[in-house]
């Protein structure tokens, strides 16, 4: 995915670094400084013809350099893996593996319980994917230790298994099941990866569930896909449900 990526950077960008495991094949660009949301706004627009999505990148406790600038935490994954992963049968192992290591949690799963109910319906969408990833970009000035990131990705899922980011890493060992996830998401919610984190990911959402039992479902998706924004956030399945029903962002923290 990353080759010729030097070649497909525009050429009015702003002062930045190629950042990889080798000089030869780097794995994304990095602004030196801090985001340009109407270069994102710009980026966003041309997806389709250049291949390139861009994404913010937040760093670590307000440490610019980290994790972005060090290459040496980054475990590159080839899109081939992820598709390789179908995101039913990803999202099951993960509720069973969750559920089989503390079956308290079940509790909190009602109305489902040990089950994992299955992919939630798709959402009918209420804007663009690319307006709305606009707008979460844009919604509040990204932080001054933020930089934006840009590489080559034909689907906003796969440019975090491209850039090896290891966030979920107490979640999962590899990237490629949790972004092919996200392309279902991206197919049934119309959502893009918008911000990433050391361990954080926000993702916009075109077409979030509107009612209470659509909103259970996909839920139920993001325990599996996210344990601790249930565990460590809201407490219970249902509580989690209504944070999220309308709700045109979804965010995900892992411990």
């Amino acid at each position: 995915m990353t080759e010729g990526l030097r070649a497909l950077l525009p050429a009015d960008l702003p002062a930045g670094q190629l950042i990889g495991l080798t000089d030869d094949a780097p794995l994304y660009w990095l602004s030196e400084g801090p985001v340009d949301l109407e270069l994102y706004r710009r980026l966003v627009v041309d997806h389709a013809p250049t291949g390139l999505w861009p994404v913010i990148a937040e760093a670590l406790d307000h440490d610019v350099r980290l994790p972005w600038f060090d290459p040496s935490g980054l475990t590159p994954e080839s899109v081939a893996a992820v598709d390789s992963h179908d995101p039913a049968g990803v999202l099951q192992a993960f509720w069973a593996e969750v559920v089989e290591d503390d079956e308290e949690s079940a509790e909190a799963l009602d109305p489902f319980g040990i089950s994992f109910p299955g992919l939630a319906a798709p959402g009918a969408p209420t804007e663009s994917p690319e307006d709305l990833a606009i707008w979460l970009a844009t919604d509040e000035q990204p932080l001054p230790t933020s930089r934006l990131l840009l590489t080559k990705a034909a689907r906003t899922a796969d440019l975090l298994a491209v850039v090896g980011w290891n966030g979920p890493l107490n979640h999962s060992n590899e990237i490629a099941p949790l972004a092919a996830v996200l392309r279902s998401w991206e197919d049934r919610f119309g959502a893009r990866v918008v911000k990433v984190g050391f361990d954080t990911l926000d993702v916009s959402v075109a077409a979030p569930p509107t009612s209470e039992a659509h909103a259970l479902q996909v839920a139920a998706e993001h325990f599996a896909f996210c344990p601790d924004n249930i565990d460590q956030g809201a407490g219970s399945l249902r509580e989690y449900a209504e944070a999220i029903q309308d709700a045109n962002s979804w965010s995900f923290w892992w411990d």
